[in-house]
C-alpha cells in the first residue's frame, strides 16, 4: 500500500513537471516568435536605409547626366539620364511601399515626389538648351539657383526620412534585445521550475519509505533506474558495495577511460590513476570505506587518448534506516579548463565594471577586458604578451611571480579583495593610483592570476581633501558613486549620502539615528560594534575593500545582494565606521547565468543574426543556426557532417585545420573580428561575397571554430557602383575644364573683333549722333571690355590646371619681384608701400606663383580707404616642411561672413562702379595654392584690414 502510494505521488510529481514544461515550451515558442518578427523589422529598416540611399544617387545621377549632355551634346548623357529617370521612379516607389507601415514617412512621401520631379523637369530643361541656344547659354543655365536649391531641399529631406528610420532602428534592435531576455527568464524559470518539482516528489518518495524491512526492497527496485541516470549525468560514475568493492561503473567512465567492467572492476580503477598519486588516493578512500564518512578528493585521470585530466571525485554512503552501509556511489568531475567555462569566463571578464588584467606566471599579460583598454589607453593588441610591469611597474608582479624568497604556493595564496594599492602608467607615461585585488585560477597552461584593478584617482583625491578640512567631509560623501553610510558604536545611522537613499528606497530622515540593522538585516553590525567578545581596535581593524558579500533591504521589503567595504574613523563622537555599499544584483546575475546549461549555447547561436558555422579541425561542419540554412540554401541535416568547403571553396579551412606547415597554436591565433572576405557557394551553385570572423574554441572534441559569415553582396555592389560614380565625376570635371578652356580661348577672336568695331564707331561717329546714340555706343564698347576681362580671366583660371609647369626649386623672393615689376604701374598710381620679410624656396611653378603674389599685392592697393596703401609679405615655418605665407595690407577689411564667398569665380562684395575686376582673382589664388598641395586663408574685420595666408612646401634651405 505504502509502495502504491509512493509511485501514484511520483507519478503526478513527474505529469505536473511535464506540463510545467510543456506549458514553458509554449511561452518559449511564443518570445522566440516574437523575436524573429522583430529582427525582420530591423532588417526593414535597414533596407528602407538603402533604397534611400540609392534613390539619392540616382536623383543626383540625374542632374549630372543632364549637364554633361547640355556641355557636350554627347547622346550617351542623354541615355545615362534615361536610365537615371527610371531608376529614380523605380526607387520612390519602392520606398513608398517600404514605408506604408510608417505615418510619419508617408506624409514625407509626396514632398520627396514633387523634389524629385522638379529635379527631373530642371535636367529635362537643361538637355533642351543644346537644340535651341548656343554653348555659352548652356553654360549659363548650369549656374541657375533653382535647380541648386531644389538639390539642397531633397537632400535635406532624404536626410530627415534616414533620421526617421535610424530612429526605429534604435527601437526595434532594443525591442530584439528584451525578446531575447524574455526568452532566457522563461527558460530559467521553467527549469527551475522542473527542478522543484522534481524535488518535491524525491523528498515525497523518501518520507513514505520509512519502514525498515522495504528498504533493501527499495534499493533492488530502483537499482536499474538509477543506473540508467547516472548514464545520463556528465559525470563519470560508479558504485560499489559496503566494502568499497566497484561492481558498475556509468556509460561515461568507460568513454572517458577506455576500459571494460572487466579491467575496471574491484580495485581495477588504479591503473587509469597517476601512479605518483595513487597511493594517497587509496589511502584515503580505504579510510573513508571503514569509517562510513564522505570521500572527497582532487587527482588526474587518465583518458582513452592517453592524456591525464584532473577530477574533483566524491562518494557517498547510501544507509538503510537504522544507519547501515549498503552502497557506496561516487562520481568524478572534470574541473579542467573546457571551451564553455573559457568563453563563459571572457563573458564575465568583459562584463566586470573594473579593469580586468589575467597574468602568467612569467608576469606576461595573457588576458584583458575593455575597461583595461580604456583604464590604461592602449588597444588590446598591444598589451597581451607584454610584460604586466609595463601598466604596473612596481609591486604587483613581485606578489605573482614566484622566485628565490617567494614559492608559488605563497604567490597563490594572494586571494581577492586584499586591495593592495600601487601606481599604474598610462599609455602616455602618466601615473595615476590604483587599488588591486587578486585571484589565482589554475589553467591548464598553469597558475593565472585574475587582478581587478580600480582607478582610486577620485577616491585618493578625496582622501586628501578630506585631510585639509573635516568639514568637507559630507561633500565627499554625496560625491560618492556607491552608496555610503555612517554607523556608530551602538549601531545607529549617524549620516548617509544620496545614492544610500536610492538604492534602499528611504528619504534621509527616515534613516537618520534608525539601526543600521533595518537595511542590512545580518552581517553588518556584528562587524562594527564592540560587546563583551570584541574591542573598539577590533572593530577598528576592519578596512575598507574587504568585499564583504551580504543581503540588503530596501524600504519595500525586498532584499538584494550587496557588497560593503568598511572603513573606521576616529571622531569627537568616538568611533564611526563608514560603509561604502554597493548593488551587485548585476554580477551575481552574470554568475547566476554562468552556471546555466551548455545548451544556452545553442540558443545564442541560433539568435544570431549572421550566418553562424562551427567547424572542427578536420574541416567539417558540426553545428549551424538557421540563418546559415538561409543564406546556403541548404537543410541543417544537408550540411553537418560535411566538409566546409562545399559552402566556402576557398581560404577558410586552410586558415583552420592544422596541417604539415600549420599547429593548432597557430590556427587557434585566428581571432574573431579579422574581418576576411572570401567567395561563399548556394546548394544552387551560385558564388557570392562573404565576410568571416573567426572565433577558435576548445571543447572536449577538440578545437573547434565558430565562424560568424556575412553577406556583403550589397555591400560590393555599392562599392562598384561608388567607383562608378567617382570615375564618371572625375571624367566630368576633365572635360569641364577643356571646355571652358576652349570656350575661353575661341571666343577671343570673335570679341576682339567686336571690341575693335565698337572703339572705331566710338571714335569716329562720337558727336555726330544725338546723345543717345552716343550712350548707346559707350555702352557697347564698356561691355565688350568687360567681356574680354571676364574671357580673360576664365582663360587664365583654366590655364593653373590644364598649362601648370613641374614643381621645381623655385624662389618666392625672385618670384615675388616679378611681381612688383608687374605692379608698377598700380604701386605708382596709389603710392603704395610694400614690404616684405626675407623669403624662402619652396616647391612651385614660378609662373604661377608670380600671378599668385600679383593677385594678393595687387588686391592689398585695390580695395583701399583713401590714404596710402601698405602691403608686407613674411613667411614662417610651421614646424614641418610647410611654409606659410601671410599677405597684410591696410585696406577696407573683409565681413567674416564672407571669407567662404570670396574664393568662389565671379564673386564681388563692391559694385563695378566703385572697383574694377571681374571677381575671379581669388578663385585663381585658391586653385594655385591647391595644386601645390596648400591651402588659402583670410583673417579680417572691417575697416582693419586683411591678412591673406596660404601654404607651399619647402625644400628645406632658405633663398
Amino acid at each position: 500500500m505504502i509502495r502504491s502510494a509512493t509511485i501514484r505521488k511520483v507519478q503526478l510529481a513527474l505529469g505536473s513537471a511535464i506540463l510545467a514544461l510543456l506549458l514553458v515550451g509554449a511561452v518559449s515558442y511564443r518570445a522566440i516568435a516574437a523575436e524573429d518578427e522583430s529582427g525582420r523589422w530591423v532588417q526593414h529598416t535597414y533596407e528602407v536605409l538603402n533604397h534611400l540611399q540609392v534613390l539619392l544617387f540616382a536623383t543626383q545621377s540625374v542632374e549630372s547626366n543632364a549637364h554633361g549632355f547640355a556641355l557636350s551634346g554627347k547622346e550617351t548623357f542623354r541615355e545615362r539620364f534615361q536610365a537615371d529617370v527610371a531608376n529614380v521612379k523605380q526607387e520612390e516607389t519602392t520606398v513608398h511601399d517600404l514605408t506604408v507601415d510608417n505615418p510619419v514617412q508617408q506624409k514625407r512621401m509626396p514632398a520627396l515626389e514633387t523634389l524629385s520631379a522638379q529635379q527631373i523637369e530642371a535636367a529635362e530643361v537643361t538637355i533642351g538648351l543644346p537644340r535651341s541656344k548656343d554653348l555659352q547659354a548652356a553654360a549659363d543655365a548650369l549656374q541657375v539657383e533653382r535647380e541648386q536649391q531644389v538639390t539642397a531641399n531633397l537632400q535635406d529631406l532624404v536626410g530627415q526620412m534616414r533620421d526617421e528610420e535610424l530612429r526605429l532602428l534604435t527601437l526595434r534592435k532594443a525591442e530584439v534585445k528584451l525578446r531575447q531576455h524574455q526568452s532566457e527568464t522563461v527558460l530559467i524559470i521553467g527549469t527551475l521550475l522542473g527542478l522543484l518539482i522534481a524535488a518535491v516528489a524525491g523528498w515525497s518518495a523518501q518520507r513514505a519509505l520509512t519502514e525498515r524491512e522495504l528498504a533493501a526492497e527499495s534499493v533492488r527496485e530502483s537499482e536499474e533506474g538509477f543506473r540508467a541516470l547516472a548514464n545520463n549525468i556528465p559525470q563519470l560514475a560508479w558504485m560499489a558495495d559496503e566494502k568499497g568493492y566497484i561492481f558498475w561503473y556509468n556509460d561515461r567512465w568507460f568513454d572517458y577511460t577506455g576500459t571494460t567492467l572487466e579491467e575496471m572492476q574491484g580495485w581495477g580503477w588504479e591503473k587509469v590513476h597517476d601512479p605518483d598519486q595513487v597511493q594517497r588516493v587509496v589511502d584515503k578512500i580505504t579510510k573513508c570505506f571503514q569509517s562510513g564518512e564522505v570521500w572527497e578528493d582532487t587527482f588526474p585521470l587518465r583518458g582513452r587518448d592517453g592524456n591525464y585530466r584532473q577530477f574533483l571525485s566524491r562518494a557517498v554512503p547510501i544507509r538503510d534506516p537504522q544507519g547501515k552501509v549498503l552502497r557506496w556511489f561516487g562520481t568524478n568531475t572534470d574541473i579542467s579548463e573546457s571551451k564553455e567555462s573559457g568563453a563563459k569566463y571572457r563573458g564575465l571578464l568583459e562584463a566586470a565594471p573594473d579593469a580586468m588584467v589575467v597574468v602568467n606566471q612569467e608576469g606576461d599579460i595573457v588576458l584583458l577586458n575593455v575597461q583595461a583598454e580604456k583604464q590604461f589607453g592602449y588597444s588590446r593588441d598591444e598589451l597581451v604578451g607584454q610584460k604586466v610591469k609595463n601598466i604596473i611597474p612596481q609591486g604587483f608582479a613581485e606578489r605573482l611571480i614566484a622566485d628565490g624568497t617567494r614559492t608559488a604556493a605563497e604567490a597563490l595564496a594572494q586571494q581577492i579583495g586584499t586591495g593592495i594599492e600601487l601606481n599604474g602608467r598610462r599609455r602616455d607615461g602618466s601615473e595615476f593610483p590604483i587599488e588591486i585585488m587578486l585571484s589565482p585560477l589554475e589553467s591548464a597552461e598553469g597558475i593565472l592570476v585574475t587582478a581587478a584593478i580600480r582607478d582610486i584617482s577620485v577616491r585618493k583625491g578625496a582622501e586628501k581633501h578630506l585631510a585639509q578640512m573635516e568639514g568637507q567631509y559630507r561633500g565627499l560623501l554625496e560625491a560618492a558613486p556607491d552608496a555610503m553610510v555612517v554607523v556608530d558604536q551602538a549601531g545607529d545611522i549617524v549620516l548617509l549620502n544620496v545614492q544610500a537613499e536610492k538604492q534602499f528606497g528611504y528619504l534621509r530622515d527616515e534613516l537618520v539615528g534608525q539601526k543600521v540593522k533595518n537595511i542590512i538585516p545580518q552581517g553588518f553590525a556584528e562587524r562594527l560594534i564592540a560587546d563583551g567578545t570584541r574591542t573598539a581596535a577590533e572593530a577598528l581593524a576592519q578596512q575598507i575593500g574587504t568585499g564583504i558579500e551580504l543581503s540588503g533591504r530596501r524600504r519595500d521589503g525586498s532584499e538584494f545582494p550587496i557588497e560593503i567595504m568598511l572603513s573606521p574613523l576616529e571622531s569627537a563622537e568616538g568611533i564611526l565606521v563608514t560603509a561604502a555599499i554597493r548593488d551587485i544584483s548585476v554580477r551575481k546575475g552574470a554568475e547566476k547565468h554562468l552556471a546555466q546549461m551548455e545548451g544556452r549555447y545553442r540558443g545564442l547561436l541560433e539568435a544570431a543574426p549572421d550566418a553562424m558555422v562551427v567547424v572542427n579541425q578536420a574541416g567539417n561542419i558540426v553545428l549551424l543556426n538557421v540563418q546559415a540554412e538561409i543564406q546556403f540554401g541548404y537543410r541543417r541535416h544537408e550540411l553537418v557532417g560535411q566538409k566546409v568547403k562545399n559552402i566556402i571553396p576557398e581560404g577558410f579551412a586552410e586558415r583552420l585545420v592544422a596541417d604539415a606547415l600549420r599547429t593548432t597554436e597557430d590556427a587557434l591565433l585566428q581571432q574573431i573580428g579579422t574581418g576576411i572576405e572570401l567567395n561563399g557557394r548556394h546548394k544552387n551553385g551560385a558564388q557570392f561575397p562573404i565576410e568571416i570572423m573567426l572565433s577558435p574554441l576548445e571543447s572536449t572534441e577538440g578545437i573547434l571554430v565558430t565562424a560568424a559569415i556575412r553577406d556583403i553582396s550589397n555591400r560590393k555592389k555599392a562599392e562598384a557602383n561608388l567607383l562608378q560614380k567617382v570615375e564618371e565625376l572625375n571624367r566630368s570635371n576633365v572635360e569641364l575644364g577643356q571646355f571652358a578652356y576652349i570656350a575661353s580661348h575661341d571666343l577671343q577672336e570673335p570679341l576682339r573683333m567686336v571690341a575693335s568695331y565698337t572703339q572705331l564707331l566710338a571714335r569716329r561717329y562720337k558727336g555726330r549722333l544725338d546723345a543717345d546714340a552716343d550712350d548707346f555706343i559707350s555702352f557697347a564698347v564698356d561691355g565688350a571690355s568687360r567681356m574680354q576681362r571676364l574671357i580673360q580671366d576664365l582663360l587664365a583660371f583654366s590655364r593653373v590646371g590644364t598649362k601648370g609647369q613641374e614643381l621645381l626649386d623655385t624662389s618666392s623672393e625672385e618670384a615675388f619681384q616679378q611681381a612688383l615689376i608687374n605692379l608698377r604701374g598700380a604701386m605708382g598710381d596709389s603710392g603704395a608701400v610694400v614690404t616684405h620679410d626675407a623669403l624662402p624656396a619652396v616647391k612651385a611653378d614660378e609662373t604661377q606663383l608670380v600671378q599668385l603674389f600679383q593677385n594678393l599685392v595687387g588686391n592689398g592697393i585695390k580695395y583701399q580707404n583713401p590714404g596710402i596703401p601698405r602691403v608686407h609679405v613674411s613667411a614662417v615655418k610651421n614646424g614641418g616642411e610647410k611654409w606659410i605665407f601671410s599677405v597684410k595690407d591696410n585696406g577696407l577689411g573683409i565681413d567674416p561672413q564672407y571669407f567662404e564667398r570670396i574664393f568662389g569665380m565671379f564673386q564681388r562684395l563692391h559694385k563695378r562702379e566703385e572697383f574694377a575686376g571681374t571677381g575671379i582673382g581669388l578663385a585663381i589664388c585658391k586653385k594655385i595654392v591647391e595644386r601645390h598641395g596648400g591651402n588659402i586663408s583670410v583673417a579680417s574685420e572691417p575697416g582693419q584690414g586683411a591678412t591673406f595666408s596660404f601654404t607651399l612646401s619647402g625644400i628645406g634651405r632658405e633663398s
